[in-house]
């Protein structure tokens, strides 16, 4: 696989399967006006998956059956952050998940301002805009949060449960030095990672959060970016290949005779 097509692709499985957990909020969130934001958001991000998907099919030649459809789950390459099942109601986790992905997710975006591939470059600016307003989402969202010692104790258990997930953002590949020889991003996945726990690290504690300390935490066992998932993948993957399937896309078409 070459560089840019491996970056492509962790680019748009993080955003389409985030994208899904997002839409699983839709009527659920805890006011009208979350509500909306959440549903813009998840626009958003299958609004970034697609055009990374596109990509793929124009540069490379897959077809959106291939990207999606019918692609093997244990093909996706998204990091296990964004394919966790959220626990029932439990908004203060998906707040945090998205605090922790979008920080992430801007130090990514302005490594690939500079690509050598140049139509992942032309794509950023339109990514990192609205990127950008997912974080003051879910900043805005922290500080209301962590107002009151029972909802700190959310977002704190959400902090535990998440952040050695979001290690595996940064969890290193086997193409990582030729993404960085082609010039592809400009800056390496540890650099990246020491990025974020500068900025998420010091902001979460500053609202009284205990986070876990980055020299402890062992990166779960599936790491998502190569391949292996939690159970919770393989359920949301038959969840939204369910009609696909249900409607027999997944099956060659017959032509038959008048008489037939």
């Amino acid at each position: 696989m070459e560089p840019a097509e491996a970056e492509l692709f962790r680019l748009a499985d993080d955003e389409y399967v985030l994208a899904e957990r997002y839409a699983e909020w839709q009527i659920f969130a805890p006011t009208p006006e979350s509500d909306l934001a959440l549903a813009n958001i998840a626009q958003d991000e299958f609004g970034h998956a697609r055009l990374w998907y596109d990509l793929l099919e124009a540069e490379y030649g897959y077809d959106e059956p291939d990207l999606l459809w019918e692609r093997d789950p244990a093909d996706f390459v998204h990091s296990t952050l964004v394919e966790l099942e959220t626990p029932e109601g439990d908004w203060a986790d998906t707040v945090v998940r998205g605090y922790l992905y979008d920080v992430a997710e801007r130090l990514r975006l302005d490594a690939l301002e500079d690509s050598s591939f140049e139509p992942i470059a032309d794509r950023v600016p339109k990514v990192q805009g609205e990127e950008e307003y997912h974080r003051e989402h879910a900043q805005s969202w922290l500080d209301r949060l962590t107002d009151s010692a029972d909802s700190r104790e959310r977002v704190e258990a959400a902090v535990d449960r998440l952040f050695p997930h979001a290690m595996t953002l940064f969890a290193p590949t086997v193409d990582e030095d030729e993404i960085l020889d082609a010039g592809i991003r400009s800056r390496s996945l540890a650099d990246l990672r020491e990025d974020w726990l500068d900025e998420v690290v010091p902001y979460l504690e500053s609202l009284g959060v205990a986070v876990p300390d980055p020299a402890d935490v062992v990166r779960p066992e599936p790491l998502g970016r190569d391949g292996s998932h939690t159970d919770d993948w393989f359920d949301l993957h038959d969840e939204v290949t369910a009609t696909y399937r249900e409607l027999g896309f997944d099956e060659p078409a017959e032509l038959r005779g008048e008489n037939a």
